[in-house]
């Protein structure tokens, strides 16, 4: 089930499942390292919020954050 990225929990991982948005806004996150199938790990919630995306840590805005929807890891 795909849920908004703001939707993850400090600490909570899951991958990028969808980025919707006009053409432009996706590749913008694109260039960020937002990639479907792309492991993401909620660093800091809220608005902004940092994500670790690889190496790199990005922070969004609330509207960015809604643009891109994530796979939600299970939790052991």
């Amino acid at each position: 089930m795909l849920l908004p990225l703001h939707s993850l929990r400090r600490g909570e991982i899951g991958s990028v499942g969808q980025v919707v948005g006009k053409p432009e806004e996706i590749c913008r996150l694109a260039e960020l390292g937002v990639q479907v199938g792309r492991p993401i790990e909620m660093i800091h919630p809220g608005s902004p919020c940092i994500v670790r995306l690889g190496d790199s840590k990005v922070c969004f805005r609330d509207g960015d954050s809604l643009k891109i929807l994530v796979v939600q890891e299970p939790v052991h």
